[in-house]
C-alpha cells in the first residue's frame, strides 16, 4: 500500500483551488492506493482565530459541502483507489468540551482524522506559532525564551495526546514536530530530543500514530520532516504506526518528498 493520508483541498481558506478529481489524479499518476482528504475543521465555535485572515479553519457552513464533496469523489474513483473522508482537527487549550461535542456529531462520518497543534495560550492569549516567524518571535518573547516556546508546544500536544475528547477522537497525532518550523530562522540550537522521547512514549502508551508529515522539508526555515528522521527507528521500537502525510495544500504539493520514506526499507509506513 502506497498512502498519503494528510492532504487538504478547495475548501482550505488558506489553500488553493485545485479540484479534488485533480489532486486523485495525480496520486493515481503517483502509484498511490489511498489517500485521506483531510481538511483543517471549523474551529470551536467559542474560540477566536488569531491570524489575521482568520482562515485557520473551515466555516462550519462548508462542512456539509466538503463532506459531500468527498463521498463524491470517492465513489467516483472507487474502482482505482482507496479514499478516505477525514479532518485535521484543531487542539486547543480550554476548548476540549467543544471539540468533543464536534466530534461527537462529526465524527461518525469520517474515515480518518488527525489530531493537531497550532495554537498556544501563552499568558491568557492565543498564538498561532506556525503561522510566520514573526508571531513565532512574538510568542517566544511572550514565554521568555525559545527553549520556553518549545516545552509550551511539547506540554499543548502532550495534553492532545491525553483529553479525553470522545469515542471519536483522531487517533493520529499531527506534525509533532511542528515547533521546529523556524528553526533556522531562530538559530538557537534547542535540545528537546528528551522532550520528543518523552512524547513519544505518551503516544505509544496511547495507541495512536504519528503524523510522518513531509511538508518540513520544503520550509525555509525548517528543513526536515515533523518528525525528523533521526527519531522514526525510536518510534519504531515504541510500536507507534507512522502514517505518511504530504500536508498538500495544492495539486503541486502533493506527495512531494515521499521517496524519502517509501524508498526507505528500514522506516515502516502503515
Amino acid at each position: 500500500m502506497k498512502r498519503d493520508a494528510h492532504i487538504h483541498s478547495p475548501y482550505c481558506p488558506h489553500g488553493t483551488k485545485d479540484s479534488l478529481n485533480a489532486y486523485v489524479e495525480k496520486a493515481l499518476e503517483s502509484g498511490f492506493t489511498d489517500i485521506s482528504f483531510t481538511e483543517h475543521a471549523p474551529l470551536p465555535f467559542s474560540f477566536e482565530d488569531t491570524t489575521p485572515e482568520k482562515d485557520s479553519g473551515m466555516d462550519l457552513k462548508t462542512l456539509s459541502a466538503y463532506l459531500e464533496a468527498v463521498s463524491e469523489v470517492k465513489d467516483r474513483y472507487k474502482k482505482d483507489i482507496r479514499i478516505r473522508t477525514g479532518l485535521e482537527v484543531d487542539f486547543i487549550e480550554g476548548y476540549e468540551e467543544e471539540t468533543r461535542k464536534f466530534l461527537d456529531v462529526f465524527g461518525p462520518m469520517l474515515d480518518d482524522s488527525i489530531l493537531s497543534v497550532h495554537f498556544l495560550k501563552l499568558n491568557g492569549a492565543y498564538h498561532c506559532i506556525d503561522f510566520s516567524k514573526e508571531v513565532f518571535a512574538e510568542a517566544a518573547r511572550i514565554t521568555g525564551s525559545v527553549s520556553d516556546l518549545y516545552n509550551c508546544y511539547y506540554d499543548t500536544v502532550e495534553a492532545s495526546v491525553s483529553a479525553d475528547l470522545g469515542p471519536f477522537k483522531p487517533k493520529r497525532i499531527g506534525h509533532p514536530t511542528l515547533i521546529h518550523k523556524f528553526q533556522l530562522d531562530h538559530g538557537e540550537a534547542i535540545e528537546d530530543r528528551l522532550r520528543i522521547e518523552k512524547l513519544f512514549l505518551l503516544i505509544a502508551a496511547g495507541g495512536c500514530e504519528i503524523d510522518l508529515n513531509s511538508a518540513g522539508l520544503s520550509k525555509p526555515g525548517c528543513r526536515e520532516p515533523y518528525p525528523p528522521e533521526a527519531y522514526l527507528p525510536y518510534a519504531k521500537s515504541l510500536g507507534i504506526p507512522l502514517v505518511f502525510g504530504s500536508d498538500a495544500h495544492s495539486v503541486e504539493g502533493l506527495h512531494k518528498h515521499h521517496e524519502k520514506f517509501y524508498n526507505n526499507s528500514t522506516i515502516p509506513m502503515k
